[in-house]
């Protein structure tokens, strides 16, 4: 496998934290899916190059199904990346799921149906195996390094990815619970359906800041006060996300020459005849196919 290279996809508040206390350089991607959410910020933490993109933009300014996924990720690729930590804020759909813990997921349920939802939308068919959303290798060290941070890592959960930007109502939250859903948020999905494409180690930090409609907030706390909560529960949240992600990224030594399953994912997934294809797929897709067309 290539020099490991890890691309860190913040969310929710931990996009401008980790983009406002990292020294590198800002490199700007031309991808064929358009532009990404910013410039990506290259770095080196320790022994370890990462590349730092903020998925909603400087200052928040990008709603979840306005991002362009296809582009985020790509640029990653197109720029060596081959593991992605990506952080996102959630609700918990769950009593011991508490607001400010960690998760590591396993699973998801994708309920979003605005976005492109893989880059193989034109000259061939690409069918990627994504039972396991998430990749084993990179949520296990990610679990290894969790006594780096003062709060409690879950091991594995169910996320479910709404469209948004409205959140559910007291009654879709229920069903998501129904569903066996643990989380609930709005920016998995695709990201981790397209780091599969791209044969990127994909895992996912949540950060809970709520118990999204299902438990009614306490009554003595007017609405005001209640958002005052959730963002705090988010600020200490996101800094024990940041924590975590850099003693993973310390650590990565660990894992570095670890080959992941997605690192092999469309070995098998192009089905299309290879010699009916027009030279315009490799010129398009780039950095995606070079290995195999």
């Amino acid at each position: 496998m290539a020099k490991a290279k890890v691309g860190i996809i913040g969310g929710s508040g931990l996009g401008d934290a980790l983009c406002e206390h990292t020294k590198g350089e800002a490199v700007r991607v031309d991808t064929p899916f358009g532009a990404p959410s910013d410039a990506v910020l290259q770095a080196r933490w320790g022994e370890t190059e990462i590349a730092i993109l903020n998925r909603h933009g400087p200052g928040h300014l990008i709603p979840p199904s306005q991002i362009n996924y296809r582009a985020n990720v790509y640029a990653l690729k197109a720029l060596g990346c081959t593991h992605v930590i990506a952080s996102g804020a959630v609700g918990s759909l769950r009593e011991h799921i508490a607001p400010k813990h960690l998760v590591i997921p396993h699973q998801v349920i994708d309920k979003t149906c605005r976005r492109a939802p893989t880059f193989y939308d034109e000259y061939l068919a690409a069918h990627v195996e994504f039972a396991s959303p998430f990749c084993p290798v990179l949520r296990k060290h990610l679990l290894n390094c969790a006594g780096a941070v003062q709060t409690q890592v879950h091991d594995g959960g169910t996320y479910v990815c709404m469209e948004g930007p409205a959140f559910s109502t007291r009654a879709e939250s229920e069903m998501h619970r129904l569903w066996g859903g643990d989380l609930i948020g709005m920016t998995c999905m695709p990201e981790a359906k397209l780091a599969r494409e791209a044969e990127l180690a994909y895992a996912l930090v949540c950060l809970p800041s709520d118990y999204d409609c299902w438990r009614p907030a306490p009554h003595e706390l007017d609405k005001h006060e209640l958002l005052k909560e959730i963002i705090g529960n988010l600020h200490e949240a996101t800094r024990n996300a940041i924590e975590l992600i850099r003693e993973a990224v310390r650590r990565f030594g660990e894992i570095a020459s670890v080959a992941s399953p997605a690192h092999s994912a469309m070995e098998l997934a192009i089905w299309s005849a290879r010699d009916l294809l027009p030279p315009a797929a490799k010129a398009h897709y780039g950095v995606l196919v070079e290995k195999y067309l």
